[in-house]
């Protein structure tokens, strides 16, 4: 019987922990690489030096990427409008994005 209670209790303090965890280490999202994300072509062929489509938009709200013709499939048709995007839609100290076509 000790067993239980022991492991009862024990589960209910790691629940607490869990749920103290995630509210106080959540991370707000960066809504800027879903948005870039939709408008490449959506291939995740990796030609780009990057896993996935996911992991190059995210490359290019963080700065990592110099050219958006690194993705080979895309087209000038995808990356004017990234191109316009960034430009609306600044970092949030303010600056501009810097990227090639």
């Amino acid at each position: 019987m000790s067993a239980v209670i022991t492991l009862t209790v024990m589960s209910l303090l790691l629940g607490l922990g869990l749920a103290f965890a995630a509210d106080y280490l959540h991370v707000e999202p960066d809504l800027r690489v879903d948005a870039i994300e939709g408008m490449l072509p959506g291939i995740n062929c990796g030609t780009c030096g990057f896993p996935g489509c996911h992991a190059f938009a995210e490359g290019i709200v963080d700065g990592d990427v110099e050219k958006l013709s690194q993705c080979k499939p895309g087209k000038d048709k995808h990356y004017d409008p990234i191109l316009a995007y960034l430009t609306e839609h600044p970092n949030p100290d303010g600056s501009f994005i810097q990227i090639a076509k």
